[in-house]
């Protein structure tokens, strides 16, 4: 018998607006996705990705159709379960980075520990481990400012990993950087996925970064272009 998925998404949709004017978002989209991989969701910018992102990881609702990660009913949770379940379960990397700008890169990726109240000495040793593994060791100190583009973006990918989630939800990650940066930053993640045991669910519309991923998912217009094996809803 096979082990459950880590994701499962079942028959959602999400619209906005009403009357004439409304968009169909995502439209009774499913599909699974196995634990320690990394999926790549493809599609045009306006396609639903960012929505459906929103959704998996518990920043917005469906109108139908449930979410389960890691066993837990995303879509059945109150405001204090999604709280919770942001700080110990889902991670996310933004396009934008997300950073914040007075703390260090090394405050940063200690942020998500120190809501989980983890002792210091642990905390120091988790953080000085992952900016080891994004190769900024050296730059603990800096703040964002005073990094490029790229190197915030692994600032934000180790901040990601620190309070060792089960899935990470990437949202355009290498949206605001060049073709060389973002396929190492891609390449980051890709390693990060391996080395921590994560999963990750990737958006992006750049045919390049495909090559990384274990599986690719296509949508366009709210709607996934074909099924993969076993997705369907029963």
């Amino acid at each position: 018998m096979s082990a459950a998925p880590l994701l499962s998404v079942r028959g959602v949709r999400r619209s906005f607006g009403v009357g004439p004017t409304v968009v169909h978002a995502v439209r009774d989209v499913s599909f699974e996705v196995e634990a320690g991989t990394m999926v790549a969701l493809v599609g045009r910018s306006g396609s639903g990705k960012t929505t459906l992102l929103n959704i998996v990881g518990g920043l917005d609702r469906p109108d139908f159709g449930t979410v389960v990660v890691d066993g837990t009913e995303v879509t059945a949770l109150d405001e204090d379960g999604l709280s919770r379940l942001r700080r110990a379960t889902v991670a996310y990397v933004f396009q934008t980075f997300g950073l914040i700008p007075v703390l260090s890169a090394a405050e940063n990726v200690g942020a998500p520990l120190r809501l989980v109240r983890t002792p210091a000495p642990v905390r120091e040793r988790r953080v000085a481990l992952l900016l080891e593994l994004v190769g900024l060791a050296d730059h603990a100190r800096q703040r964002p400012g005073e990094l490029s583009g790229g190197q915030q973006q692994r600032v934000a990918i180790a901040r990601a990993l620190a309070a060792s989630p089960r899935l990470l939800i990437a949202d355009e990650p290498t949206g605001q950087l060049d073709a060389e940066t973002g396929l190492s930053v891609m390449s980051l993640l890709r390693g990060g996925v391996e080395s921590e045991g994560v999963t990750a669910l990737v958006s992006t519309h750049d045919p390049v970064m495909m090559a990384l991923a274990d599986r690719v998912i296509r949508i366009q217009d709210g709607r996934l272009d074909d099924e993969p094996d076993g997705s369907a809803p029963e």
